[in-house]
């Protein structure tokens, strides 16, 4: 059972990081900055991310989110680059560095390296006058005015704020190379929206044998198509082929309990006008968020000319993995 409210704890602890966030954001050199930026973006090789301890946890994420908004990076452990490890890094390749205090002796092994080859180095450190930061073509403020740890020993406001400053380089490199969710998709294939994007509705939709009806056709006649298709509804289309509305099961229903006898109603005074609908051509996920909006589970496809080519049920963006 708990005993002692520790939500006061934790709300001092995000705000001390808030406004480490915010500090940052008013400390953010515009020069140094915008340098980074250039300098990642006309990157020929790789973007290699380097840190020890609580530092290297956030590297890593750093590199992930650049790998995966569309600027190749890898996380070197420091530690670990001078067994071998730093064969990785060519001369095509840039370096951010990160150490809050600028003195972490594994990232200053990787100097005489860097050197050498001339690699372009970014320091993400608190301190410009310390050896990493003295050594750096561009320096990155991550000082605090104090951690969230009352011992002041644990990493925390520092990290979440270095974290912060790393996902602003990957947004901007993302909208400086025009990144799209198409692009997006070619790192994510596996995910929902990148299945939402590899797939279009083409590739999803049933498009032979389809349940269509004229909408001078009887409301029972329609409603013995629809059970033969077992597809939950009917395409109502005018003399010239164009869907002009849909029947589904839930307009049935709602007919059945308007009129009680619907021998003589026909299918145009009860089916859906003007469904929403969607092209061949579209993306799986703007169908999806289709359906969601208008909460929906199928939607027919139709041409230039609004003549129907397909439905798209819920049930076959469940299949792709979509939903």
């Amino acid at each position: 059972m708990l005993t002692v409210d520790l939500t006061d704890t934790a709300k001092k602890v995000l705000d001390i990081e808030a406004n480490a966030i915010l500090k940052s954001r008013e400390n953010l050199d515009t020069v140094e900055f915008n340098k980074a930026i250039d300098y990642i973006y006309n990157c020929k090789g790789r973007v290699i991310v380097t840190g020890m301890g609580k530092s290297g946890h956030i590297g890593k994420k750093i590199a992930a989110t650049l790998s995966s908004t569309g600027t190749p990076s890898y996380f070197l452990h420091p530690a670990e680059s001078t067994h071998g490890d730093s064969g990785l890094v060519t001369k095509q390749d840039i370096i951010i560095a990160i150490s809050y205090s600028g003195e972490t002796q594994e990232l200053l092994n990787l100097m005489p390296l860097i050197k050498r080859f001339g690699i372009p180095l970014i320091a993400m450190t608190s301190n410009r006058e310390s050896t990493l930061g003295k050594s750096a073509d561009i320096f990155i403020d991550i000082s605090v005015e104090k951690e969230a740890c009352k011992i002041v020993k644990a990493p925390t406001a520092s990290t979440t704020t270095t974290l912060a400053l790393g996902d602003a380089l990957a947004i901007c490199l993302m909208e400086k190379r025009g990144f799209t969710e198409e692009d997006f998709l070619i790192f994510h294939p596996s995910g929902a929206l990148g299945k939402g994007l590899i797939y279009r509705v083409s590739d999803l939709m049933k498009k032979d044998n389809l349940p269509i009806a004229d909408e001078n056709s009887m409301f029972t006649d329609v409603i013995e198509i629809i059970s033969a298709h077992k597809l939950g509804l009917a395409l109502i289309v005018n003399n010239n082929k164009e869907l002009t509305g849909i029947l589904t099961d839930g307009d049935i229903r709602r007919n059945l309990i308007k009129y009680g006898n619907v021998s003589n109603l026909k299918v145009t005074d009860a089916m859906t006008k003007s469904p929403k609908t969607v092209k061949a051509s579209s993306y799986a996920e703007e169908a999806l968020h289709i359906m969601e909006k208008y909460s929906i589970t199928a939607l027919p496809i139709v041409n230039k000319d609004k003549k129907p080519e397909g439905i798209l049920h819920i049930h076959d963006l469940l299949r792709a993995g979509i939903v």
